[in-house]
């Protein structure tokens, strides 16, 4: 009893001090999982809590669980809207790239730390793949407004390469063991394993859904029935040859795009649930980890971790999303957040628990990527951001809402706002009846609706709207700011009707004109460029200004903006994340520049000179 009670106190113990911890580097901007890392660490056998934990077993067992929770969560918190323009490149870096990077990664850790292949590519698979927890709360918790199609990719790759990394390991791992197996006993397991994941979890889903919504259990109960069911789906499809981790993925991705009894206390308790996993898996890592065994392989896994952050990770990202239409900036971008973290460290627990030689190394190795890969692209994905110039400036002020779900099948929702003094409900504009409150509450009072007009700022007002028409009622609540210099290069200097033909404003502007493209619309020459998925921010150049889809709703362009002067937000930073044709044509155009001349003529000095001496003949 008392040992138990001791064992309770230490967790919560630690629960706390992660949980303070956290709050004070939100001040200072440091990634929280870091922190998470850290609290383990200190409170480990090498720390000042002098706490021995060494059950590798548990540990994976442990963080197996927590991650298939995030997971859930992480499908469940995803629009499926967002794979109309990010499913292909997402999948293709959770394939392809993580293959490219666990070859890259793997010959690097042949020759720094000095394994044998097979092991060194265990290395590189278990760092393979990013982190959908660390991805998932430094783009949706940092404070960083980036456009739907970066975002997107990011976190679908994020959520679908765990499958990739874990065939990798599993058929790195058996080959260390027994052997090599023939090419077509890996393709049919890899196969099993995504297809398995795949078709369970959507059949997964599907009961789910219809188990809550059939069965009108008690609302505290379906929050335990969603953990339950993402649990057993999850060792249920491993045990059978799945993919696990991919399954309770999906399962979360079915049920949060589909109408779901009590869907919004759901999201609010897997929310919460995946706080609690997060911190558990990465303090309970944290204490499983021997920093004085790192001094050993300290510059051989520093050197591993920036391979894997300067050269495998953008080659793969590169080369994956070469076909799709990304600019440089943003497969700069997509380059850099390719953050490590619990995957990893579990990946690099299996050769410690298949008992291989160099277990315990790959292990430590991994870890010293996952800190390294948290310290530097963590700490510094905000400004990346900014240095690229890919934040989306906010076209509206700040939006008090809170959504209230109704009992029931009702096709409505009660939306508590609170009035923006900088809104147009404020200033006096009539609203639609459709967006009228229901009640208005005033400096603590109920005032009745025919004395509540006009609205005040810091009113609080309760309506009952169709969800599809937040959007719109956010518009007349929320306060307004005007365009800063910023907003101007991201979303242009004029706007465009975009019924306009593209003849009208070729004319007015005095830009050159297509023939074949004078009758069309400006909306319609976007769409036809982006293939029908245009989203905030996509540009057109024509002639000497560029246009720029300004305002977008369910997927139709209701303004554009007009960039009189190309902006630096299209500038490519960083020039080899450049397409192929504008790589060539950069070369070519140095190749004819002066510069280019001096050198060859330099170069031609030198070679007349004797032994390449310095000086004049």
């Amino acid at each position: 009893m008392e040992a138990a009670s001791y064992i309770i106190l230490i967790g919560s113990s630690l629960l706390i001090a992660s949980i303070l911890t956290s709050y004070l580097a939100l001040r200072v901007g440091t990634p929280l999982l870091l922190i998470f890392l850290a609290v383990g660490l200190l409170a480990g056998e090498d720390g000042i809590g002098g706490i021995r934990f060494n059950d590798a077993d548990s540990a994976f067992l442990i963080g197996s669980m927590a991650l298939a929770v995030i997971l859930f969560e992480s499908g469940f918190d995803t629009k499926l809207s967002s794979y109309r323009a990010a499913a292909w490149p997402a999948m293709s870096l959770a394939t392809v790239g993580v293959a490219i990077t666990t070859g890259i990664v793997g010959a690097a850790s042949h020759y720094l730390l000095d394994l044998p292949w097979v092991e060194s590519l265990l290395v590189g698979a278990a760092v393979s793949s990013t982190d959908a927890a660390a991805v998932f709360f430094l783009l949706r918790a940092g404070g960083i407004t980036l456009r739907d199609r970066v975002r997107s990719t990011l976190e679908i790759e994020s959520g679908s390469n765990d499958p990739m990394a874990i065939m990798l390991t599993i058929i790195l791992v058996e080959a260390a063991v027994h052997g090599w197996g023939t090419p077509w006993d890996v393709a049919l397991e890899f196969v099993r394993a995504i297809g398995g994941g795949g078709i369970l979890g959507l059949a997964g889903g599907w009961l789910l859904v219809a188990f809550i919504n059939g069965a009108k259990l008690e609302a505290g109960l379906n929050p335990v029935v969603t953990l339950a069911f993402a649990l057993f789906l999850f060792a249920g499809t491993n045990i059978i040859g799945g993919s696990g981790y991919l399954a309770v993925y999906i399962a979360g991705l079915y049920a949060g795009n589909v109408k779901l009894r009590g869907a919004l206390e759901l999201r609010r308790f897997h929310s919460g649930l995946t706080w609690l996993s997060q911190i558990v898996m990465f303090v309970m890592l944290g204490l499983l980890a021997t920093p004085r065994e790192f001094d050993r392989i300290l510059l051989p896994g520093l050197g591993v971790a920036a391979v894997l952050i300067l050269v495998a990770r953008p080659l793969a990202v590169w080369l994956c999303l070469l076909p799709f239409r990304f600019s440089a900036n943003e497969s700069t971008f997509m380059a850099w957040v390719g953050l490590r973290g619990a995957v990893s460290l579990l990946l690099a627990l299996v050769p410690v628990l298949g008992d291989l030689p160099g277990g315990q190394v790959i292990f430590n190795t991994a870890f010293l990527v996952v800190i390294t890969s948290l310290l530097v692209q963590g700490w510094t994905i905000g400004p990346m951001a900014r240095w690229l110039g890919l934040i989306v400036p906010p076209r509206r002020g700040p939006v008090d809402r809170v959504e209230l779900e109704l009992p029931g099948e009702a096709d409505q929702e009660l939306v508590a706002y609170r009035v923006h003094a900088q809104s147009p409900a404020a200033r006096g504009q009539r609203l639609p009846r459709w967006a009228r409150p229901s009640l208005v509450i005033r400096e603590g009072r109920v005032v009745p609706l025919h004395k509540a007009k006009p609205l005040q700022p810091g009113d609080h007002v309760y309506v009952f709207a169709a969800p599809g028409r937040l959007v719109l009622i956010d518009k007349l609540f929320g306060g307004s700011r005007p365009l800063d210099q910023n907003d101007r290069e991201f979303y242009g200097d004029l706007v465009l009707n975009p019924d306009a033909t593209v003849g009208q404003i070729a004319e007015m502007y005095g830009l050159p004109l297509s023939l074949a493209n004078a009758q069309r619309t400006l909306r319609d020459l976007l769409q036809m460029e982006f293939g029908g998925a245009c989203e905030l921010g996509d540009r057109v150049r024509m002639g000497g200004v560029e246009l720029i889809v300004r305002d977008i709703e369910d997927g139709e362009i209701q303004s554009i903006g007009l960039a009189l002067e190309p902006t630096p937000v299209a500038k490519p930073r960083v020039a080899l994340f450049s397409r192929p044709k504008e790589l060539w044509g950069r070369l070519r155009g140095w190749w004819g520049s002066r510069s280019f001349r001096r050198w060859q003529r330099r170069q031609q000095e030198r070679k007349r000179r004797p032994d390449g001496a310095a000086g004049s003949d």
